[in-house]
């Protein structure tokens, strides 16, 4: 057998550079975090408000807005991304018009610059519909930044899971909505899951589109039309406009990291109890 030659070796020599180069990035980051950071953590930085402008203190007020930002952009998004993409894969042919047309508008709107929805956002949700700046107004905005990539990933999923899955529950007698409820749905779960994961590693780190909706306020919410500030605000500004508040940036940087590494694994953990056999 002729040896592998130079020319032959320098694809996959590429690859693995540039994997490693962007794992030595990702640890020099991460790791300055953590040297900066995990110092100031605490369960009184945890379960305090911020004091000084955010010099001193917590982020509970921080960390309860952020979640129930997350929380109004998910239950909004997952249930439309679901059915469209359902729409997309199961009803709609792929040459179609209306398919190319929605396709082509989601791609469109998933490289849109966050700050245009957080322009959309405020003349839409805060003034038009009257919900001011709020966490409902963020959330919502967030929403329509993740959707084109929860549709696009799930619509993948779908696609994804063979004919012969189709082909049986008709064989079956199976009603199309029992198809996809209980057979295709399941099937196309990791789908799903990338779908999820990359909206809320999009949505948690959002900053523009949020200080046009969900304000600037660090007080702890007391409903959803209550302004809050998120994570991703509260450190941009200890860390543009706070002389002296690097310290609790960072720290809550690494909350922010933590927390979206949180999230994630819950949805893995849920994906794979999903996906595993009924006990026999």
């Amino acid at each position: 057998m002729n040896k592998p030659n130079a020319v032959s070796l320098l694809p996959g020599i590429m690859v693995w550079a540039i994997a490693l180069l962007i794992t030595a990035i990702f640890c020099w980051i991460l790791t300055d975090i953590l040297w900066h950071g995990i110092g100031q953590l605490s369960w009184e930085f945890l379960t305090t408000s911020p004091k000084n402008a955010g010099r001193e203190g917590g982020i509970a007020p921080i960390l309860v807005s952020t979640l129930l930002i997350l929380g109004v952009c998910m239950i909004v998004a997952i249930p439309i991304g679901v059915g469209t993409a359902i729409l997309l894969a199961e009803f709609s042919d792929s040459e179609s018009t209306f398919g190319r047309l929605v396709r082509r508008s989601l791609d469109i709107l998933a490289g849109v610059p966050s700050i245009v929805f957080g322009l959309f956002g405020n003349a839409f949700f805060a003034k038009t519909l009257g919900l001011g700046f709020s966490i409902l107004s963020g959330g919502l905005t967030l929403a329509c930044m993740v959707l084109p990539i929860l549709i696009r990933s799930i619509e993948a999923g779908f696609r994804a899971v063979p004919d012969d899955y189709r082909l049986g529950a008709a064989a079956l007698g199976l009603s199309q909505t029992s198809t996809i409820w209980n057979i295709l749905l399941p099937a196309a779960t990791p789908g799903l899951v990338v779908g999820f994961v990359l909206g809320i590693g999009r949505a948690i780190a959002e900053t523009a589109a949020l200080i046009f909706t969900s304000g600037y306020v660090d007080r702890m919410p007391e409903s959803l039309f209550d302004s809050g500030r998120a994570l991703s605000i509260h450190i941009f500004d200890l860390s543009m406009n706070v002389a002296g508040g690097d310290a609790n940036a960072y720290a809550s940087a690494l909350i922010l990291i933590l927390l979206l590494l949180l999230i994630n694994s819950t949805a893995a953990w849920i994906a794979n109890y999903w996906l595993q056999p009924p006990p026999t």
